[in-house]
Order: structure tokens, then C-alpha cells, then sequence
């Protein structure tokens, strides 16, 4: 899958787990979902339904009972990501992999 953020492809190749990390600090988990996060995000501030989002950018099954809960934790951990959780998403980012 592709995800296109400002002009650049990202190959996703990185699972997606049902429930985002919930640590009180940033994990290799997000830096390795950074892509998306902020895809998410772009796609929430154009106003795009949860159901189009999650498909085409998580690639999960929109019906499935959990589809819901799994997107919005990737959501909610994208906007912990660029507001409360900065500080240590700039330390963790930083370091080398």
C-alpha cells in the first residue's frame, strides 16, 4: 500500500496493531507509524469519513467490530503525538534505530 503525504509515497510495510501504543512515551511503534499518523491526521482535517480513512490508509476491514476503535487509537495517538507527547517523540526519534 501507498500512502501519499505532501508528495511523498510511503510504502507501508509495518503491521497495524488493533489498539495504538498507549506507553506515556513515544515507541519504535511510532516512529515507525509516523507516516500514518500524520496521514491520519490530514485526512481528519479534510473532513474525511473514518470508514474512507481507515480503508485506504490502515487497510483494514471497515466492518469489522473492531475497525472503529482501531482507527481512532491511531488517531488519538497521532494527535498525543504532535501535542502532549513531542518532547519525547523528538528524544525517541532521534536516536538511531
Amino acid at each position: 500500500m501507498l500512502l501519499l503525504w505532501d508528495g511523498v509515497c510511503w510504502v507501508r510495510q509495518n503491521a497495524i496493531v488493533t489498539q495504538a501504543p498507549q506507553d506515556v512515551g513515544a515507541t519504535d511503534y511510532d516512529r515507525l507509524h509516523l507516516p500514518l499518523y500524520a496521514a491520519l491526521l490530514d485526512a481528519e482535517e479534510a473532513g474525511q469519513r473514518w470508514e474512507d480513512a481507515a480503508a485506504a490508509l490502515m487497510q483494514i476491514d471497515v466492518m469489522a467490530p473492531s475497525a472503529e476503535a482501531c482507527w481512532r487509537s491511531h488517531l488519538e495517538r497521532a494527535r498525543w503525538i504532535v501535542g502532549a507527547g513531542l518532547r519525547s517523540a523528538v528524544e525517541v526519534f532521534g536516536r538511531r534505530a
